[in-house]
């Protein structure tokens, strides 16, 4: 495409599901996705995107909110629970801005957000943009970080504590992997927004609260200190 940056491989290498329950929204997503080559599964309702997604382990899931049956962030919530598909990205596709939804979806371990009604340039940009910026975190960081009886591993993108498996979801571990890949050092909330979000994701700053808040909630209060008007930084344990 004019003006866009190309992947790292050719979108046909790159699997994408596509979930809505509105019949119109699905083709029109279909349609430009498959044009440009990738390759594409569609459902109606998050449970049927769950087992789909089971069987191709998609790269991408774009993923409405309001859907019968199992609404998105329920259903993101699960995908997230399922050890094969915690490499996928998940996309909320979306007409609503509220910013309590905002808050759920990325708790849930949403990646991102694109906003309806859809405009298929500025879709497939967004797309092509998120799926570079995946690419490029997984370039020279250390695959498995142990701090005390931390351990926390970029490979299986799994966390434990003292020998105990740590649940967390999709954001949460990339923020503790991000805070813990260098100890002591103070991440500004600008550094965390650019190195999680990425620059081309609107994200508000209680965003970073609520997901630092969930990692003391799971790890304890030891790990993460606040640098008051300026942002966080992990501490070893005692």
């Amino acid at each position: 495409m004019d003006n866009i940056l190309p992947l790292p491989m050719s979108p046909s290498q790159y699997k994408i599901l596509a979930v809505d329950d509105e019949e119109d929204i699905l083709e029109i997503l279909e349609y430009n996705l498959r044009k440009e080559g990738f390759e594409v599964y569609t459902a109606a309702n998050g449970e049927e995107a769950i087992k789909i997604a089971k069987e191709v382990i998609p790269d991408l899931i774009i993923l409405d909110i309001m859907m019968p049956k199992l609404d998105g962030i329920e259903t993101c919530r699960q995908i997230r629970q399922i050890n094969k598909l915690k490499s996928s990205v998940v996309v909320f596709l979306t007409a609503r801005s509220e910013e309590f939804l905002e808050i759920a979806g990325f708790n849930a371990g949403a990646d991102d957000y694109i906003a309806k009604p859809i405009k298929p340039r500025a879709l497939l940009s967004r797309i092509y943009a998120i799926l570079r910026r995946i690419e490029s975190k997984d370039d020279d960081r250390e695959p498995r970080i142990e701090i005390d009886d931390l351990v926390i591993d970029r490979e299986t993108f799994s966390v434990t504590k003292s020998g105990e498996v740590v649940v967390l979801a999709k954001k949460e571990f990339e923020l503790l992997y991000l805070l813990a890949s260098k100890p002591g050092k103070v991440f500004t909330r600008d550094m965390i927004l650019e190195q999680i979000w990425g620059t081309d994701v609107v994200v508000i700053n209680r965003t970073i609260d609520v997901h630092i808040r969930k990692l003391r909630e799971k790890l304890g209060e030891d790990y993460i200190s606040t640098v008051k008007g300026v942002g966080y930084k992990f501490e070893k344990a005692n």
